[in-house]
């Protein structure tokens, strides 16, 4: 008899980039059938799962920002692009035979259906990954944000974030060999030392709220299922003790 799933329902937060591979730019093929692999098992499995994905293999709106162009339409532009990524994603999970449906914070009603937590849960319920695509809606607010806002709109018991490193470092591993990687570490610890593996209104939101988070890498071995059992290597943000 398969065991219970460790948390009923998720909320999982992808980074555009990783969607690109080994490539600088795009989505790569192979590497989203890989995650939709792992998240059609884990929902399988008996998770509920929710989605939030990013837009940097696609479009850094901060960035296009600080070249001249105005920070709002940046951003509507960004999310436009985690509207792509999310269409690509539910459809590689549908795919792999698990139900997927695609709510969207912009209106777009011939693209995605309008994002309320009330529909998007009664879709958990029935057994949709659920892909929540157009960030919170608003400019100036990132999709890390939006995946703890998200989270807790729809009564998630954590946020899965899956990035390019194993956990949260003391410095970006990337840069800095010899950065130290924590296996638990509290809200207050990551705001008050500034590791920047989520954004501070992120961070905050989810302090505030109660939400555990997960830091994970999304390519690793032992895949989602492993980082719900906890067989793969992750930090865990919460509560002291």
């Amino acid at each position: 008899m398969p065991m219970a799933p460790a948390y009923k329902r998720i909320l999982l937060k992808v980074s555009g980039e990783v969607l690109a591979g080994d490539q600088s730019f795009g989505i790569e093929p192979e590497f989203l059938h890989s995650v939709a692999q792992q998240i059609a098992d884990a929902a399988k499995a008996g998770s509920q799962i929710a989605i939030v994905i990013g837009a940097g293999n696609i479009f850094r709106g901060m960035a296009v920002a600080a070249g001249g162009t105005d920070r709002v339409t940046a951003d509507m532009m960004g999310m436009l692009g985690t509207v792509i990524n999310s269409l690509a994603l539910s459809n590689a999970i549908s795919r792999q035979g698990v139900k997927s449906r695609v709510f969207s914070a912009l209106n777009m009603p011939s693209v995605a259906d309008s994002f309320t937590a009330r529909a998007a849960k009664a879709a958990l319920e029935e057994g949709f990954v659920v892909v929540c695509a157009g960030g919170t809606g608003n400019p100036f607010f990132t999709t890390d944000t939006a995946a703890a806002l998200k989270a807790i709109e729809l009564d998630c018991d954590v946020l899965l974030k899956g990035t390019k490193v194993d956990g949260v470092y003391s410095a970006d591993p990337m840069k800095v060999p010899g950065a130290t990687r924590y296996d638990t570490v509290t809200y207050d610890e990551v705001i008050g030392q500034d590791l920047r593996v989520m954004d501070t209104a992120a961070f905050a939101l989810a302090r505030d709220n109660g939400l555990p988070i997960i830091v994970y890498a999304l390519n690793d071995k032992e895949g989602l299922a492993g980082v719900l059992s906890g067989r793969a290597r992750s930090t865990r943000v919460g509560k002291p003790g």
